[in-house]
């Protein structure tokens, strides 16, 4: 038995069903927590083969890899360095398990499977995996160790377990992903436990992007009396080696103090933004975007997200200019591209949109011009961007918001046409806050510039999408304060017609919101991927029918 210990905590970034590249990863982190001491290096959640796999674990194959990589890893413990906590699927009797198992002196020396497994929101697992038993202690260097698996903090049975077993303190490898106020919540429930239990706790969480979801890191520690010694940085690969003591009444402590500041709400938002895109577009091997840049705030947002997640060589912005293309939306463009560093290339769509009149003509002789003539253009910008793509390899970039997403907004094959939409589950009145803070603040952790990237005419103008002649969106949508509230009663919250009249908004205008809202549901499902960042974004979190005859009335 030994009344001191050092652990690593290993916020890293695995790579979905990159096994091989994975386990490398988990030897760097093991060197560096090994030249710094470490006994134990404890690692975020399945991180042998990324999380969340879905159904990935269903491929016999991929569980038998997973098991080789686990067996590789609990070799490389054989000289005599660190142990390790190591995530992966497993199969057991025939069932497969979220399992954590702790790798020491070239063997698995114990394992133990997740008991609590989500079935809400993003979260499948109750599909692939099978429960756990509750689970007792493992007991490393005699100290007697309750690991539990992410969700199983959620709840306090697990918890409660572990310090009935004789548990000395709480140990938890973590896939949490980020969403506005998740931060919080992770907290107060690690609060909980150690309450609960009187036990101190240790939260490892992954970093990085996978989809639509993106890791936040945010590692932490809590001592038994509550105190919070250790907080990691957010959105970065880190490695944290932390040093514990028994007291004399036999209650561990963390001995280690690392204090780094989370940020605020825009910050966390901005930051989840820049790390989501930047994982997706270099994970899948892109070699950079390729956008619209029209002279508004959602593509002047994009650009600049892009550029701080890739760098301004690896963007490349296109200004579609119409007839209807006013020399501010020129203006601003250039400006915001010379601000970025970036590629801005000016591609006319007049002659494609004039070739689309002519052939069409005939067919709609007779009738008024409309939407249809307003959507052509939009998909003419789609067919560029995409033909660039095609030409040069890299991805197209799309620029819609979640208010757009919300009430069908946005143009099917046109301006939806890409490969991922960065600002996907942002509200429009939400861009414009994102896009101060982006201009007033910076981060080591951005690669674009310093100072303001968008001029303020950008943030300051009246949306428009200049498809006719003096068009401003609020032609045809309420004010985005007031849009954006109604929006995130019916998506966020789910609340009734006659909830949000009581709150104050109209009735027709709650009605015509909701139906907008469900019509485009067909839309939404032929989206690209975009960032989580809400507690319920389109795609993963809200499941709705496409065929759907109901409407909520007063």
């Amino acid at each position: 038995m030994t009344d001191t210990l050092k652990i690593a905590m290993a916020q890293a970034n695995p790579k979905l069903g990159d096994i091989d590249g994975n386990v490398a990863l988990a030897r760097e982190f093991r060197q560096e927590a090994e030249a710094e001491g470490a006994d134990l290096v404890v690692f975020p959640e399945l991180f042998v083969c990324g999380y969340p796999p879905e159904d990935l674990v269903l491929k016999p194959s991929f569980i038998r890899k997973c098991k080789a990589a686990v067996d590789e890893l609990a070799e490389m413990t054989l000289d005599g360095g660190p142990a390790m906590l190591m995530s992966a699927p497993v199969q057991d009797g025939g069932k497969l398990y979220n399992a954590v198992m702790l790798l020491e002196e070239g063997r698995i020396s114990a394992t133990r499977y997740k008991h609590n497994l989500p079935n809400y929101g993003v979260f499948d697992e109750i599909r692939v995996f099978e429960p756990g038993i509750l689970p007792g202690p493992i007991s490393f260097k005699g100290v007697r160790l309750g690991v539990m698996i992410c969700e199983d903090m959620w709840f306090s049975d697990v918890a409660e377990c572990l310090s009935e077993t004789g548990a000395e303190m709480l140990v938890i490898p973590n896939g949490s992903p980020f969403d506005h106020g998740k931060a919080d919540a992770r907290l107060n429930l690690a609060v909980e436990r150690v309450t609960e239990t009187g036990l101190p706790l240790m939260y490892v969480n992954q970093i990085g992007g996978q989809d639509e979801l993106v890791f936040d890191g945010g590692s932490f520690v809590l001592n038994a009396d509550r105190t919070l010694p250790v907080q990691m940085a957010c959105w970065k690969e880190d490695l944290l080696v932390t040093e514990w003591q028994r007291g004399a009444d036999g209650v561990w402590a963390c001995q280690s103090s690392d204090l780094k500041d989370p940020g605020g709400d825009l910050e966390r938002l901005y930051h989840a933004m820049v790390l989501g895109l930047k994982d997706y577009v270099e994970k899948n091997r892109f070699p950079g975007v390729v956008l619209g840049l029209s002279g508004g705030i959602d593509s002047a947002l994009s650009a600049a997200i892009a550029v701080d997640a890739l760098g301004a060589d690896r963007v490349h912005c296109v200004m579609m200019p119409s007839k209807y293309t006013s020399q501010e939306s020129l203006d601003d463009a250039a400006e915001c591209a010379r601000l970025l560093g970036t590629r801005l290339d000016s591609v006319s769509i007049v002659p494609a949109v004039d070739a689309y009149e002519t052939m069409m003509g005939p067919l709609f002789a007779g009738t008024n011009a409309d939407i249809t003539e307003e959507n052509i253009q939009s998909r003419v910008r789609g067919v560029t961007l995409m033909a660039i793509s095609n030409k040069f390899g890299k991805m197209v970039l799309t620029t819609g918001n979640k208010s757009e997403m919300s009430t069908g907004y946005a143009t099917i094959y046109g301006d939806m046409c890409g490969g991922y939409s960065v600002l996907k589950d942002l509200y429009k009145s939400t861009c414009f806050k994102v896009s101060e803070w982006r201009n007033a603040h910076s981060s080591p952790l951005f690669k674009g510039p310093e100072g303001p990237v968008m001029p303020v005419n950008v943030i300051i103008k009246p949306p428009t999408a200049e498809l006719r002649e003096d068009q401003k969106d609020e032609d045809s949508l309420p004010p985005y304060e007031v849009l954006d509230k109604i929006l995130h009663g019916l998506v966020e919250e789910e609340k009734s017609v006659t909830e949000l009249i009581e709150a104050g908004f109209e009735l027709e205008t709650v009605s015509r919101i909701q139906n907008l809202l469900y019509i485009a549901e067909y839309k939404r499902r032929q989206a690209p991927p975009g960032v989580k960042l809400s507690t319920r974004n389109f795609g993963r979190d809200r499941r709705y029918p496409i065929t759907n005859g109901y409407r909520d009335k007063r």
